[in-house]
């Protein structure tokens, strides 16, 4: 498996943004898509945002307009923007990779919003 680390979480007040990164340590081949899942105490892990190699994006309801996901193919980086965070955002959010040669997972991030 190829490790994905992700980078950029951290404490932020409610109204504020984060940028987290995902950064593959080699090429992948085939990469399908790649996204952002979240998972807070006691609830399943959710898909937060994602993006597909020709560029379509997806987002859970509860974050359109809020958070963007891009990605810098030179740098096999994806970014997710996280702008007007809140309480509820809190979470470990965790990058996922799809490829015709399988799914990787990064370790997760933990995001913090306090009110």
């Amino acid at each position: 498996q190829v490790p994905l680390a992700e980078s950029g979480g951290g404490l932020v007040q409610a109204g504020g943004s984060l940028r987290l990164s995902c950064t593959a340590s080699r090429n992948i081949f085939g990469i399908r898509a790649m996204g952002w899942y979240r998972q807070a105490p006691g609830k399943q892990r959710e898909l937060v945002g994602s993006i597909s190699s020709d560029g379509v994006t997806n987002y859970a309801d509860s974050v359109k307009g809020r958070f963007t996901v891009s990605r810098a193919n030179a740098k096999n980086t994806v970014y997710l923007q996280m702008n007007s965070l809140k309480p509820e955002d809190t979470a470990v959010y965790v990058c996922n990779w799809r490829a015709l040669t399988g799914d990787y997972w990064g370790q997760g991030t933990q995001v913090t919003v306090s009110s």
